[in-house]
């Protein structure tokens, strides 16, 4: 297990009313963009920081989360092109093909609906310009 420092975000818990059709849905896109799932257990999934469970879980407290936007950095725009398709083929809908946005010049992005609703993108910012400042610890 690694414990890493300097990120903005530690985790993320996503909680579905059906959690079969997540799993699909985020095995097989994030397959697509190289992690693999960490473990799962009944009632839960987690994929490095993205834990996804049923409202009966013991984390979730009985609620289900609200619509949210979550989006994934992929290492190439091949990537993208991987995880809109395989998003779509394991149950996803299209919210926006791969292609290039004007949010900076490079972006290349995909946007998919996951079986909850939920605005789903994978993202390639194009060659690298700057290093991100991020500490691993091995534990």
């Amino acid at each position: 297990m690694q414990l890493h420092r300097g990120r903005l975000i530690d985790h993320i818990q996503l909680v579905v009313a059906d959690l079969p059709a997540a799993k699909r849905f985020y095995g097989a896109v994030l397959g697509a963009l190289g992690l693999p799932r960490c473990g799962e257990g009944d009632d839960h999934v987690w994929y490095d920081e993205l834990y996804i469970s049923t409202a009966e879980s013991k984390a979730a407290m009985g609620q289900l989360t609200g619509r949210v936007h979550l989006a994934f950095q992929a290492p190439d725009r091949g990537a993208v092109d991987r995880f809109h398709t395989a998003g779509l083929a394991a149950g996803g809908r299209d919210n926006g093909a791969p292609g290039e946005r004007s949010y900076h010049p490079g972006y290349y992005s995909a946007f998919l609906l996951d079986p909850e609703g939920n605005n789903i993108e994978a993202v390639y910012h194009g060659p690298a310009k700057f290093s991100a400042r991020s500490v691993v610890v091995d534990f």
